[in-house]
């Protein structure tokens, strides 16, 4: 599977391992917000892609179609500090029009999350 151009700009790259992809955010002087943590943008594109990512994992199943998106909305929950930042979607409901779908980005531990994101995306078949 192929990282759009924003995810390649952000340093983003998969995980290996089945189901949705897991992304891998290595922190670096293009992320940085306050000294010693990501901004808050690089976490929102990083949320952002895991959610496109497992949005078009689902859509390869289940025979392709272009997505766009519709609306999103970001929790933030603590600081992602000067580490290493994973993030995975999963796909909540696939339509025939509209898919929702839900990413979270930790550091250390899944079930300690440093952000949360929900998204809708119109899907054109």
């Amino acid at each position: 599977m192929t990282l759009p151009p924003y995810a390649e700009f952000l340093g983003l790259s998969i995980e290996p391992g089945e189901g949705a992809p897991v992304l891998l955010l290595p922190f670096h002087t293009d992320v940085i917000g306050r000294p010693g943590f990501l901004h808050g943008g690089a976490i929102g594109g990083l949320l952002e892609m895991a959610a496109v990512m497992a949005l078009k994992h689902a859509l390869e199943a289940d025979g392709g179609g272009r997505i766009k998106p519709i609306n999103v909305t970001v929790d933030y929950m603590r600081g992602g500090r000067d580490k290493l930042t994973r993030a995975q979607g999963s796909v909540t409901r696939l339509g025939n029009r509209v898919a929702n779908v839900e990413a979270i980005a930790w550091q250390d531990e899944p079930d300690r999350p440093i952000a949360a994101a929900r998204m809708n995306y119109l899907i054109v078949r």
